[in-house]
């Protein structure tokens, strides 16, 4: 059943029975002996198919989203059971806010394979609401998110570090050209760029809105903090960011932040878990993470 699970999966993530094979390194018509067996053993369809595509009827849909969750569950007891060795090791999937993800998580991951190579870490990188609904899945072993989600008696969620959000623009914008007190009315005018709904950096955005008391209405949203900076740096408008993330920019004079009265606004990175049980490698992950926490405090 285990086998099936990985099979159905596979084929459905990538809508194709070939592609499916080629990932799993099986033949084409294994493959799809595989799925006619699954789909036998449930007494039901559940791919719709054609020679153009491959899709989840609403029978694969629950199938496929419980086949994640069972499939996360048994990598989960795998890895318990090795850490009876008393090593860490084996597979730690992470999941991680678009910030954290894309600009500290890659050095925190580098120190850990230094220290223990066995551990073999994937990372998903999604807003922070989907990396909560990730977690609480038991697809994901541990979220790093930004801002806040809704509370949920199956997360243990726990700040570690506290983040600085700026208001960024080019050098080119008005608003750093200006010396004195920055006019709100001006701020309000601007080309706003954001985050989409769901994004702890988005959600920043909209409580200094109502912090500054404005309302603008010129917004540009972008589903990735790399491409609102771009877009600062283009001219298209202004940003709130966090500062860790426009390090380089405004070292390099690429963009600079805009001081108004009330800011900065900080925030809060947090470490979120569903499971009580944690393998040795997921403990010393978040032993790292609160390490870094500290010295950035």
């Amino acid at each position: 059943m285990d086998q099936q699970l990985r099979v159905f999966i596979s084929v459905v993530e990538k809508q194709s029975f070939s592609r499916a094979a080629e990932e799993l390194h099986m033949t084409q018509p294994a493959v799809s002996q595989y799925i006619r067996t699954f789909e036998g053993n449930l007494g039901m369809k559940l791919l719709d198919r054609t020679n153009k595509y491959v899709r989840l009827n609403k029978a694969g849909e629950i199938v496929y989203h419980h086949a994640k969750e069972i499939v996360g569950l048994y990598a989960r007891m795998e890895n318990l059971l090795m850490d009876l060795t008393n090593k860490v090791s084996g597979v730690l999937s992470i999941g991680s806010s678009y910030t954290f993800g894309e600009y500290v998580l890659p050095h925190v991951i580098a120190n850990m394979k230094k220290s223990y190579p066995e551990v073999h870490p994937s990372v998903t990188i999604e807003n922070t609401e989907k990396i909560a609904e990730l977690v609480k899945g038991h697809q994901i072993d541990i979220g790093i998110i930004e801002g806040n989600i809704k509370e949920d008696s199956q997360l243990e969620k726990e700040d570690f570090l506290e983040d600085r959000m700026v208001i960024v623009a080019s050098f080119n914008n008005s608003l750093t050209q200006n010396k004195g007190t920055i006019d709100l009315g001006e701020l309000e005018r601007q080309t706003w760029i954001l985050r989409e709904e769901g994004s702890g950096t988005r959600e920043a955005g909209e409580k200094i809105f109502q912090r500054l008391g404005i309302r603008p209405t010129n917004l540009m949203v972008f589903s990735s903090t790399q491409s609102i900076k771009e877009a600062v740096i283009a001219g298209l408008g202004v940003s709130l960011l966090s500062e860790i993330a426009v390090q380089k920019e405004l070292l390099h004079n690429n963009m600079k932040i805009i001081e108004v009265e009330g800011l900065p606004y900080t925030r809060n990175f947090s470490i979120i878990t569903a499971s009580p049980y944690q393998t040795k490698a997921l403990q010393e992950l978040i032993r790292m993470l609160k390490e870094y926490g500290l010295k950035r405090g």
